[in-house]
């Protein structure tokens, strides 16, 4: 991990988030998807136009759609959305790693239910997006500030987004488990942080829900080689990558959810954050920076 860490920080990342970026040429991908345990294919290419276009591999002709936080359908464990006729879940990793080392336009063709969770971290998506390289478009505007806190609550936990002049995200969980309990975790971001500090982070659960989400027909490819598994006081597959690694996770996931909507100048925050609370808050920041952008 350090060294493959420390190549990837080489990368001529962009800075920051202030410009428009693409991808320099198509990439290729493919594995399991967390919770239909399905074989899935990724094609990533360059786009014209700003924002992420998803396409199907399988039906080639069909014009490409833009994803919005509209879109989402399903936030149980994951970020599902329904696009058209069609369902694709578990967007958020991919999402993250786009957003995350500055890309803010992209196609995603897709073959399967889902993208695929590969090592359940945003890393092989970070290794995958540089090998194709990331291009710098013509300079664009920086995204419109924030100009007034914005914030959705529910279920125990809360996400808020006031003004800054540059993203910064933090998060905080807790959990009776020992073995996470309550970490806190927040950082300015950039491209170079996110690939160092966030994007490595792996999902996680609790070995207690392991049966009963089988049962419901969930994650269904999820394995002690793509999840990290949490045991009370223990993990069963350590070492973890950090010593706070699930709230770092809850961090990938919260870019990844608010690169729906694009990434605010803002400082963003959640606490026991979820899907539904983090893709509620992309909605209302899309709303309150439309009208900013028009």
């Amino acid at each position: 991990m350090e060294v493959l860490e420390h190549a990837l920080a080489r990368h001529p990342w962009p800075e920051s988030y202030g410009g428009a970026h693409t991808l320099a040429a198509e990439v290729h991908t493919a594995g399991v998807g967390l919770h239909s345990g399905a074989s899935c294919r990724v094609r990533l290419a360059p786009a014209s136009r700003p924002g992420f276009w998803l396409g199907w591999l399988d039906r080639p002709a069909l014009p490409l759609e833009r994803l919005t936080p509209a879109q989402v359908a399903e936030t149980t464990l994951c970020t599902a959305l329904q696009v058209g006729d069609r369902r694709l879940a578990t967007v958020e990793h991919l999402l993250a790693a786009l957003a995350g080392t500055g890309v803010t336009q992209a196609e995603l063709w897709v073959d399967g239910p889902e993208i695929p969770l590969l090592d359940g971290s945003a890393l092989p998506w970070v290794e995958l997006i540089a090998e194709a390289g990331v291009q710098e478009l013509v300079p664009a505007a920086a995204p419109p500030a924030l100009q007034r806190p914005v914030s959705v609550y529910g279920g125990g936990g809360w996400v808020t987004a006031v003004p800054a002049p540059a993203l910064h995200l933090g998060a905080a969980i807790e959990f009776s488990e020992p073995a996470i309990g309550r970490q806190f975790q927040a950082l300015p971001l950039t491209p170079a942080r996110f690939v160092q500090e966030i994007a490595p982070a792996r999902t996680f659960g609790l070995r207690s829900q392991v049966e009963q989400l089988r049962a419901a027909g969930l994650i269904q490819g999820g394995g002690l080689d793509n999840a990290l598994v949490c045991d009370g006081d223990r993990w069963l597959n350590p070492p973890l990558r950090y010593a706070d690694e699930p709230v770092r996770h809850k961090i990938l996931d919260l870019l990844g959810d608010l690169a729906l909507a694009g990434l605010p100048r803002a400082q963003v925050f959640a606490y026991r954050g979820s899907h539904r609370l983090h893709t509620a808050l992309a909605a209302a920041l899309e709303a309150e920076l439309a009208p900013l952008s028009a």
